[in-house]
């Protein structure tokens, strides 16, 4: 826990006005600046922690497992080879999903054809669990690789994700635009866009799953004058909309524009 930064979000809503870009440079700096001066420290931290004994659920076992993952997801920061090899070993040789999905998660911030590999063979074993797919869904959902958004569009066609199922709304869609907050909240909207776009064509399916969607839109007064604009105009879009609203998007809508 002391390891441990303050997600975006958290930083985020301690601020006047956000400043996403900012937030991210500076975590990720730091993280970066953390992971070099302690190389050593953290690698170490992170084979001293490694058990060869069978897989215990108890506090003292489940604490190793989250420190020996902290450690890793530093010694991953700037894509260093000898990381991605850590974190390619962890998942590949984990015999528990905390282990296999924390290397997961850290190959997902990561460029690199590992990334690909392993998210591909994590949905060819689990491909029959729903609740596991769905981490699977929001796992790469909440990745700050520049093409998350890409990545999102393209799993919407994916076998494993239906808009007509809540969960998988949620495990994708809302992962995307609550817990991407440098993605969402790109400068040129298109994290606005795409949300618009999935509200609109929920809101046939199921009104209340598309009101709740909203909410990353609503605080819009908190950002910068340009992305203030955006979120705006994508509220007005919802509104202006040919098609006969849900009483619930249209209050959600309306009430974020202060009408």
């Amino acid at each position: 826990q002391m390891l441990m930064l303050p997600g975006e979000q958290y930083i985020a809503a301690r601020m006047t006005e956000v400043d996403v870009d900012a937030i991210h440079g500076a975590r990720e700096s730091l993280r970066r600046g953390v992971a070099d001066r302690l190389n050593a420290q953290l690698t170490r931290l992170y084979h001293d922690n490694a058990s060869n004994q069978a897989y215990a659920p108890d506090a003292e076992s489940a604490g190793r497992r989250r420190l020996r993952n902290t450690a890793l997801s530093y010694l991953a920061c700037g894509d260093a080879p000898d990381a991605i090899a850590l974190c390619d070993a962890q998942f590949k040789h984990a015999d528990n999903m905390t282990d296999s999905m924390a290397a997961l998660e850290i190959l997902s911030h990561l460029d690199t054809p590992v990334r690909t590999d392993a998210l591909a063979a994590f949905h060819k074993t689990w491909r029959d669990d729903n609740i596991v797919v769905d981490k699977w869904l929001a796992l790469q959902a909440a990745s700050s690789l520049p093409g998350a958004l890409d990545d999102v569009q393209a799993l919407l066609r994916h076998e494993s994700f239906s808009i007509r199922i809540p969960n998988k709304v949620r495990a994708l869609i809302g992962a995307f635009c609550n817990a991407n907050q440098v993605r969402f909240h790109a400068a040129d909207g298109a994290g606005y866009e795409f949300l618009a776009d999935r509200v609109l064509e929920l809101d046939a399916l199921n009104p209340q799953v598309a009101a709740r969607l909203l909410g990353p839109l609503g605080p819009w007064r908190k950002f910068d004058a340009g992305r203030q604009q955006k979120m705006k105009g994508q509220l007005q879009r919802i509104l202006e909309s040919e098609r006969t609203l849900s009483p619930d998007v249209f209050e959600i809508a309306s009430k974020s524009l202060g009408r």
